[in-house]
């Protein structure tokens, strides 16, 4: 209890720099791979704290990683600051309204993400330093998350051997120790070419490429119907062939995205994915050209640590919202279905609490509720290093993933609480791990016992490279 309260004090005197920092990321919002200014701020405070910084990590030019301390056992605290497309919005409102026509925007939370992630670190490396004990905190600034995979790359380069223990959150409705369930997931694209012609003069001459991917889609639709329920597959259309509906299109392109529970499980829906497309060329006299974009590996969970993270969440309890917290969060909520509210309850198998438009309460560890399951390239970094995620409440219940939504509370008083909270839970935790050696070495046992029945293989094929963006300024 001392030590976690200490900790947090440290949380504390540090706050207000990393909730301007989190604005600052707000308004730049940067999609995966292009986050060249918004890792610049992370870089800037990193080297302002002191830390020792190495640059281009993983050969990825918008990764960043500081570290601080020596010997004694290395804990990472995982960052992220990649925004998404079109999800540009006013912040501080109650209303979808752009601020910059078809821009991105932080509609995932990851501004608070990194910076609430940067503020742990540096409490610990404060509490390193007045303490005086072994041990080495490090910072890892993670683009490209969304889609981009980079935590693969980065661990297929070898960023974490030397990783002891790894530790992130994710800004959420709800206060909770993260249940690791999430999808493999890789995302392909199948290029398909046939031969232009006259589209009415000589139809006869062209192959559609265009009618391949239709096909395709058709053969993919009816495969759903066989395949495993908790499975998924969806797709966009990168590529139509042009706007001419006169000329026969002889290129087009789609990408899937193919997820399922486990790596095996997603490789086995590659590959029938793969016929439908080989199939859709053969009935169109086209051909297809298959390419990996990205892939992510599901999250393998880490019993000793999540139980640690839940005892640092219900030592500190849910933000402190307040008055003003809870009305903006209401007006959030009054743009919501009750379906959309319904369901962050049924997430946790908790009855919906009426007049509670923000979390004031941790839920229970082991609690299980109804999955709803994304993906994300931190299950990448768990096979190889024991990892825990918390989601902590920074903005209203019921608030969808990836929406206007999560962008206008990004700026808010109820994200600002959120997220210290949640860097004092990261902190707590690594303060603990430096003081107790068997949790480590409980955490990597149970991480051995876990790939001892199915070890690590990095999804990524060995010559897909990350997609890299020039920065070409603001």
């Amino acid at each position: 209890m001392q030590n976690s309260e200490k900790i947090w004090q440290l949380v504390d005197a540090r706050k207000d720099d990393y909730e301007a920092l989190s604005d600052r990321v707000w308004g730049m919002p940067e999609i995966a791979y292009t986050e060249y200014r918004s890792m610049a701020e992370h870089r800037t405070m990193l080297e302002q704290e002191g830390f020792r910084i190495t640059e281009n990590v993983g050969g990825i030019p918008t990764a960043v990683m500081g570290e601080s301390g020596d010997g004694g056992p290395v804990i990472a605290i995982l960052g992220e600051y990649d925004a998404l497309p079109g999800l540009s919005q006013v912040a501080g409102i109650a209303e979808p309204k752009e601020l910059e026509r078809s821009g991105h925007g932080h509609g995932c939370g990851h501004n608070m993400l990194g910076s609430a992630a940067l503020l742990a670190a540096t409490a610990v490396k404060n509490y390193l330093a007045q303490a005086g004990i072994k041990g080495r905190v490090r910072y890892y600034g993670c683009p490209a998350e969304e889609g981009g995979a980079a935590k693969a790359f980065m661990v297929r380069e070898g960023c974490f051997t030397d990783v002891d223990i790894a530790i992130t959150w994710h800004p959420a409705a709800i206060n909770r120790v993260d249940d690791a369930m999430s999808l493999a997931g890789a995302r392909i694209d199948y290029t398909f070419r046939g031969r232009a012609s006259h589209a009415a003069a000589a139809p006869h001459l062209g192959r559609s490429a265009l009618d391949a991917v239709e096909l395709m889609s058709v053969g993919v639709n009816y495969m759903r119907e066989h395949m495993p329920s908790d499975a998924r597959i969806h797709y966009a259309l990168l590529d139509a062939g042009g706007v001419a509906p006169n000329v026969v299109q002889a290129r087009a392109k789609v990408r899937y995205s193919i997820r399922a529970r486990d790596l095996p499980g997603m490789n086995a829906l590659i590959e029938r994915v793969r016929k439908v497309a080989d199939g859709a060329a053969l009935m169109t006299e086209t051909k297809v050209d298959v390419k990996t974009a990205t892939a992510v590996s599901n999250l393998l969970g880490n019993t000793p640590l999540e139980k640690a993270m839940q005892s640092q969440l219900e030592r500190l309890g849910p933000p402190p919202f307040d008055a003003a917290d809870r009305k903006y969060a209401a007006e959030i909520q009054a743009t919501l279905s009750a379906e959309d509210i319904a369901s962050s309850y049924a997430r946790i198998a908790m009855p919906v609490k009426k007049d509670t438009p923000l979390c004031d309460f941790v839920v229970p560890y082991g609690t299980k509720g109804v999955p709803m399951i994304g993906s994300t390239d931190v299950g990448d970094v768990s096979w190889v290093v024991p990892t825990v995620q918390a989601r902590c409440a920074t903005v209203a219940i019921g608030t969808p993933g990836h929406s206007w939504q999560i962008t206008a509370q990004g700026k808010s008083g109820q994200a600002k609480k959120g997220m210290v909270n949640a860097a004092k839970v990261m902190a707590g935790l690594a303060v603990d791990a430096l003081n107790d050696a068997a949790l480590i070495a409980n955490a990597k046992a149970d991480l051995k016992a876990r790939t001892d029945v199915l070890p690590y293989a990095c999804p990524l094929p060995p010559d897909v490279k990350p997609p890299i963006q020039t920065y070409g300024g603001a």
